[in-house]
């Protein structure tokens, strides 16, 4: 049985208090009875399921199916990502590009470095996958310079984030952008424009102040262990800087193809088409650029075959309880969308009589908050108030605003139900507690701030 032949008949309010309920029990099991996350998360999720009313039939299918799609797209990133630190790391490749960095920018600056960094990253890459190849440099930098992993990670994380959720071609704002007839290079304009001071005020001054305040120790997770002794002779900056460009090239040709198909300037049934899209797809890329740097940094410089393959073997041991507890809070985030609390929260706001702007920022953060997802709450929100958007007769900037208030109402507020929540707060080795001190404080500032910019270009529209 699945939950498509279903339907929820318990109201608002009580689908509202279960949720609740299931966020104080998740966080008092972690913080309190010291319940390891992963064991945590599945119970609750089980628990909320039942209290949902989820039949009894389809509340296993629905817990892995969850869990098995967050792993579909995070558990391949996050290993090929380790494999490719370590190899980056041990090599010497890690230490010799934050000496170029250092040298380029100063000491002072390097947070700044590492952030527009990021920022170019981001730009293609997804979330998830822009994060794990970064850390490896964001954590030598650290480890290098001293003052803690939040004064560089923080604002390298936040550029990803920003990215991800105001700039296509990331999916939530390509389906924001087809759902309300917006046009896509104004939206990728605009965009820019509020996601690059966004990221500077929430992400960068805000890391460097909570890095004063909270100063941790850099992780050793995404290198396999303790940081590798210095090596005589490393591999040259610009060898690590073209391993780490190879994904991206990858990335970016598949998304121009796919922008090509869309334009008619290709054809999408090509079989060559097709074979092209899968070999650009992000986990194809990184497996090619871990193949290369295997070969690169390691048999190339004189390891031999079996030193290479302990190296990749060190790599993934530590990362699988991350793997573990981001499946699980996936898995959290289905079951309150399998049981309807989302879509009961949203059906509530959206008869408010506000402003289409302000009721379309106000449900997409409602249903962030709810069931986790940021795509899944913008693209939602967005389908919400298509019929008022298209009935509003607004002009080409007017829209844009609209779907980039949307996108700043979908990144608010990322807690335990959230798998980014559980990915950043175990790549940067921090607890619960700091990561709600740190990590959901700097995403709501990303969301209001996003939100005033895109106010302002609504005004100005």
């Amino acid at each position: 049985m699945t939950t498509n032949d279903w339907a929820q008949t318990l109201g608002a309010g009580a689908l509202l208090g279960i949720a609740g309920g299931a966020i104080a029990l998740l966080l008092f099991l972690i913080m309190y009875l010291r319940v390891h996350a992963f064991l945590a998360l599945v119970l609750v999720s089980l628990l909320t399921a039942f209290a949902a009313g989820i039949p009894a039939g389809a509340v296993v299918p629905t817990l892995t199916t969850g869990f098995g799609t967050t792993l579909g797209s995070v558990a391949l990133l996050v290993g090929l990502g380790a494999i490719l630190g370590r190899l980056v790391e041990v090599t010497g490749g890690a230490q010799s590009l934050t000496d170029a960095l250092i040298r380029r920018f100063g000491e002072q600056r390097a947070p700044l470095a590492l952030g527009v960094s990021s920022l170019v990253f981001g730009f293609p890459i997804f979330f998830d996958a822009g994060l794990v190849v970064m850390l490896p440099i964001v954590f030598a930098v650290a480890r290098r310079l001293g003052g803690g992993v939040l004064r560089y990670g923080l604002p390298a994380a936040g550029a990803f984030s920003v990215m991800h959720v105001f700039v296509p071609p990331h999916p939530g704002p390509v389906a924001a952008t087809e759902l309300l007839g917006a046009d896509v290079g104004l939206v990728i304009a605009f965009g820019l424009l509020i996601a690059i001071p966004t990221w500077y005020l929430t992400s960068y001054l805000y890391g460097l102040w909570i890095g004063k305040r909270l100063v941790l120790p850099v992780p050793t997770i995404l290198s396999g262990g303790p940081q590798a002794e210095d090596h005589d002779n490393p591999p040259s900056p610009a060898t690590v800087v073209a391993l780490l460009l190879l994904p991206l090239v990858m990335i970016f040709t598949n998304t121009g193809l796919d922008a090509a198909r869309a334009a008619g300037w290709v054809d999408g049934e090509a079989s060559w088409y097709g074979v092209a899209r899968a070999l650009g797809s992000t986990p194809v890329a990184l497996l090619a650029t871990v193949l290369v740097a295997s070969y690169v940094l390691g048999v190339r410089r004189g390891q031999g075959k079996a030193s290479v393959e302990k190296l990749v073997d060190s790599a993934l041991a530590p990362v699988c309880a991350v793997i573990l507890i981001t499946g699980a809070g996936g898995m959290f985030g289905a079951v309150l969308r399998a049981g309807g609390i989302g879509q009961a929260l949203s059906d509530g706001l959206s008869d408010l009589g506000l402003p289409v702007l302000v009721a379309g920022f106000v449900v997409a953060a409602a249903l962030r908050v709810a069931q986790g997802s940021a795509t899944v709450a913008l693209t939602t929100a967005a389908g919400l108030v298509q019929p008022v958007v298209q009935a509003g007769g607004f002009g080409a900037v007017e829209l844009a605003a609209i779907v980039l208030a949307l996108a700043a109402g979908s990144v608010i507020a990322s807690h335990v139900n959230d798998s980014g929540f559980w990915l950043v707060g175990n790549l940067m080795g921090m607890d619960v507690r700091t990561t709600l001190k740190t990590w959901t404080v700097m995403e709501t500032t990303i969301s209001l701030v996003g939100f005033g910019l895109s106010a302002v270009l609504f005004a100005l529209g």
